[in-house]
């Protein structure tokens, strides 16, 4: 068994991974930028040592650093957690190099895997059933033109090379396939490092289910059920389930046989997920797959009892998995908590927490990074924690999940879990209508909160604050804003300018004010021109997230204050459309 472990990551999963680590005795070996030099994971570890500064690239992108740190450490396996260099073909390639054990599977099988299109060849070649589309990346919009009058609009551009919603574009009109195009390839080629794309038919009103599966060296190969990962915004799950009430028994061997076969096709080995699109009709698709841990693994292991990371850890030690059959017990439900504002768009939302606590009781698990005082950073993904709760079955979950959202309490920053509480208030989600674009075309989401929707950012610094008072002898929490004292005493005030369409903020005089920390990545408009109301100015990335800033009014651009590269702060001026 390994016997010293370096967690190749940040945030919550680094302390999934290590508390299993050490749970088995084995050493571990935490690595961290110097935003992250008080995290959380960094206390838990064993040891911890600086990869660099704040930006990935130059910290947990760094392959050179963290192979230097893992001999340094003399760390016996390198565990990647999901994202950053997870999926990364050669990363793998050069900690097995290195004489380190890799968690994951080969190389090989990353690549082969991490090519959407190349997955897509295996799946079909394994009897996999695939989504109509293209076996070979496109280039110019005249192919992709090609493409969809042969298969009928709506088709999606999807990025060769990644997944998570990032490079991916829907096309539903020829008009579009231009700046479509552009759009997938620019996102593709600055997560992924390659702009290649392809097309596939889009399917309306699919719902997202998955197979965990996991294969040893010694010929074992587990299929633990699937997941429904269907309530989304921008192509990025929100909230998870297992088992998926979409299924049936006959579906879901269906699924897990599907989901076996391609893992075997390409040779696979360690913990994977295996994603397909389910249609209305009852079939479902070949979607990608997940050559790592996924995030939403924590609903599988409430059903099945079945710690993943651990048998990560046996299976990339040479030894058999400890399961040769898993059963279901129940049902799980894992609800991503994100520095976002659901009530603009599900803008990101960076800032530093000043009010932490989590729920607990019967069925409720959080995995978490955070607490009060710790700064959710624009550099990296704006995953706070994850809540997990489990009972005897979806109805009871569904109200255990509500119990708990209503305990948890975050300020300082805006979070998803407003948004939560009203997806299981809505009947269709507890009737089981939802679907992928549920969140997006089918559900107005209503801010009860107490902060104002249009307040335009201001230097004054004010502080959210509250206290407990009695009247006629109940008690109640009141919140109230007041002028900072210098001390952090309380929350800092939620700046939420309002949103006409993504991520613009504009107030009567059309001034356009940036809502968020992040760098300008595009630029639609030069002074002078003539815009509409709602027309693109610029495309705003903050916490691996795009932002198109429109157009509050109509009108001329009489001023333009960025360029691609720029890096802009909440409510800085970018333009003026007069």
């Amino acid at each position: 068994m390994i016997s010293s472990l370096l967690v190749a990551n940040r945030g919550e999963i680094a302390v999934r991974v290590i508390r299993t680590a050490r749970e088995m005795g084995i050493r571990t070996i935490a690595v961290y930028s110097e935003l992250d030099r008080d995290a959380l994971h960094v206390q838990l570890a064993d040891e911890a040592w600086n990869i660099g500064p704040a930006p990935a690239a130059e910290s947990y992108l760094n392959m050179d650093r963290i192979i230097e740190v893992a001999r340094a450490s003399e760390a016996e396996a390198i565990h990647p957690g999901y994202g950053f260099l997870a999926e990364n073909g050669t990363f793998a390639e050069r900690v097995m190099e290195a004489g380190i054990t890799w968690v994951g599977p080969s190389p090989e099988a990353i690549r082969i895997m991490g090519d959407k299109i190349s997955s897509r060849q295996a799946a079909d070649s394994a009897g996999a059933p695939t989504v109509p589309g293209t076996m070979e990346a496109l280039t110019t919009a005249e192919e992709i033109k090609s493409v969809a009058a042969e298969f009928g609009y709506p088709v999606a551009i999807k990025a060769a090379h990644g997944g998570g919603g990032k490079g991916l574009r829907v096309v539903w009109a020829e008009k579009e396939v231009d700046d479509a195009l552009e759009g997938a390839r620019r996102e593709a080629n600055a997560y992924f490092g390659n702009p290649e794309v392809y097309v596939e038919k889009y399917i309306e009103t699919p719902r997202h289910v998955e197979a965990q599966i996991i294969l040893d060296g010694h010929g074992n190969a587990l299929f633990l059920g699937e997941r429904d990962c269907s309530v989304q915004r921008r192509h990025q799950k929100l909230i998870e389930e297992t088992p998926s009430p979409a299924m049936s028994d006959e579906q879901r061997t269906a699924l897990g046989e599907a989901a076996i076969a391609v893992a075997q096709a390409c040779d696979y080995r360690n913990a994977g997920t295996v994603e397909f699109l389910l249609a209305p009709s009852g079939e479902f698709y070949f979607l990608e797959m997940n050559t790592r841990l996924q995030v939403e693994h924590t609903v599988t292991e409430m059903v099945t009892g079945v710690d993943l990371v651990r048998e990560q850890l046996r299976v990339a030690s040479g030894e058999p998995l400890s399961v040769t059959e898993v059963s279901s017990d129940g049902h799980a439900i894992e609800f991503r908590i994100n520095a976002e504002d659901p009530f603009a768009n599900f803008t990101p939302s960076p800032g530093t927490i000043t009010e932490y606590r989590e729920p607990s009781g019967i069925g409720v698990r959080v995995d978490g990074w955070v607490g009060s005082g710790t700064k959710v950073s624009q550099y990296y993904d704006n995953l706070v924690a994850k809540l997990i709760v489990w009972a005897a079955d979806r109805d009871q979950a569904i109200d255990r999940g509500r119990r708990a959202l209503e305990e948890y309490v975050v300020h300082g920053i805006a979070t998803t879990i407003p948004a939560h509480l009203q997806v299981l208030a809505h009947d269709d989600f507890r009737a089981d209508r939802h679907h992928t674009k549920w969140i997006e075309d089918e559900v107005t989401l209503v801010d009860s909160g107490p902060v104002p929707a249009e307040v335009l950012p201001t230097e004054e610094d004010l502080e959210r604050r509250s206290m407990t008072v009695e009247v006629g002898g109940k008690r109640f929490n009141v919140a109230y804003w007041a002028a900072s004292d210098g001390t952090g005493a309380g929350p800092a005030r939620r700046k939420r300018p309002k949103l006409e369409k993504a991520s613009g903020a504009g107030s009567a005089d059309g001034i356009i004010a940036a809502p968020m920390q992040g760098t300008i990545v595009k630029v639609s408009v030069k002074a002078g021109d003539r815009v509409e109301e709602g027309d693109s100015i610029c495309v705003l990335e903050a916490m691996k997230m795009e932002n198109e800033v429109t157009a509050p009014n109509s009108g001329e651009v009489t001023d333009l204050r960025v360029q691609p590269g720029d890096t802009v702060t909440p409510g800085e001026t970018i333009a003026i459309v007069k």
